[in-house]
């Protein structure tokens, strides 16, 4: 998939809309957070825009956290995130009035990485907790070479790092992550480290045509040393659940939106909007939030959404 946001482009696409005399009356909606889903919102924002032309979309990433924060100080209309809000943030919130409403706009699988010359074929979910606490530190204990880990993951407010730390390691990270600013860091360090591993979207490594990445290896995840491993790059992994490393990604708005946002919103989990979800390599919402997003964005789910 596209591994570079044309910001410029977009830019230039708001800013003729500022200028074009017919389109005095444009809503803006501002989109902030996720780097795990800012490509996806960017293709979705502007195959909205396309179809009308009295409102205009910017979207910028930065991380779970910064999105957050963006809507807490009144700085963005949707925060994109790839965990649920912290105890914490929903305090803040609070104290500013601010009222979040989450809504899921599609689910995301985490990809384990490696080199291409690594011989390690999968992983339990018990030796990847292991491996990012340090209490496993050589692949020569995997059944790889006698040769120290090199760990790889995201920065602390990113959405990811969160949900890794809280679901798979268990504990804090080991000393020794390096800690990448987003996902192609992470991809591109593992290209050229041979002893290299790393957590990313599986959104971010597929090519839009589904193909495999290239220049890395995606591992095999298993949810016990006695169960079977599943790749996430097969969507029957997925939609069944076999695939043990799932998650929602967010979208946060300050209360009921409405209006245009409201519409956008919508057109994301319409079955235009979840076919883009599934073009850029990522999976339609599960039946499970079907009835936290009618909920949180009062209109009844198309029927046809989820098939």
């Amino acid at each position: 998939m596209f591994k570079y946001i044309h910001i410029l482009l977009l830019a230039s696409a708001l800013f003729a809309f500022a200028c074009n005399p017919n389109h005095q009356h444009v809503e803006n909606i501002l989109i902030k957070g996720s780097d795990t889903e800012v490509n996806l919102a960017l293709a979705l924002a502007e195959t909205y825009m396309s179809t009308d032309p009295d409102v205009s979309i910017a979207v910028t990433g930065g991380g779970s956290g910064a999105g957050i924060a963006a809507l807490i100080n009144g700085k963005t209309s949707i925060a994109n995130a790839s965990r649920p809000m912290k105890q914490e943030e929903i305090a803040l919130a609070k104290e500013r009035s601010v009222q979040p409403l989450a809504s899921v706009l599609g689910m995301d699988a985490i990809a384990i990485v490696v080199h291409p010359q690594c011989p390690v074929q999968n992983l339990s979910l018990q030796q990847l907790g292991a491996i990012y606490r340090g209490d496993i530190q050589n692949w020569k204990t995997l059944g790889g070479p006698d040769a120290e880990i090199s760990l790889y993951g995201r920065q602390s407010n990113s959405g990811t790092f969160v949900y890794f730390r809280d679901s798979i390691v268990r504990a804090e990270y080991a000393p020794e992550v390096k800690q990448m600013n987003g996902t192609a860091q992470i991809v591109e360090a593992i290209k050229s480290d041979v002893h290299g591993i790393g957590y990313v979207g599986v959104g971010y490594i597929l090519e839009k045509n589904g193909a495999q990445p290239t220049g890395i290896k995606v591992l095999s995840i298993s949810r016990s040393d006695r169960q079977p491993a599943f790749l996430p790059t097969e969507v029957q992994n997925i939609e069944s659940g076999d695939y043990p490393i799932i998650r929602p990604l967010y979208q946060y708005t300050n209360g009921q939106p409405k209006g245009r946002l409201q519409q956008y919103l919508q057109y994301c989990l319409s079955p235009a909007g979840q076919a883009l979800v599934k073009v850029n390599g990522y999976f339609p919402v599960s039946a499970q939030y079907q009835l936290q997003n009618e909920q949180a964005l009062n209109f009844q789910y198309a029927k046809s959404t989820l098939r």
